[in-house]
């Protein structure tokens, strides 16, 4: 792997740890499809660092878990916002 790639991976990984970001959140931070940061995380980390990778996989598990409530949670608010 090159080392700029390692390097992306490290930031992005410490980046979603400390603000329980989403992958799309992590992906527009770093300037990167939604795609690279999941690749990056569920394949690369695991062969750069395990613990932090298993660290990173629940928070990443919990956001997709949670999910279908923020898209509800939008909807409704778009539609609040029309009525006024």
């Amino acid at each position: 792997m090159q080392e700029y790639i390692q390097k992306r991976v490290l930031e992005i990984c410490t980046y979603i740890l400390e603000t329980q970001a989403t992958v799309r959140q992590a992906a527009q931070v770093f300037g990167v499809s939604k795609s690279t940061v999941h690749k990056d995380m569920t394949e690369r980390l695991p062969s750069l660092n395990k613990e932090l990778a298993q660290q990173v996989k629940k928070v990443l598990d919990y956001n997709k878990a949670e999910r279908h409530l923020r898209g509800g949670e939008a909807t409704r608010n778009k539609y609040r916002r029309q009525e006024q």
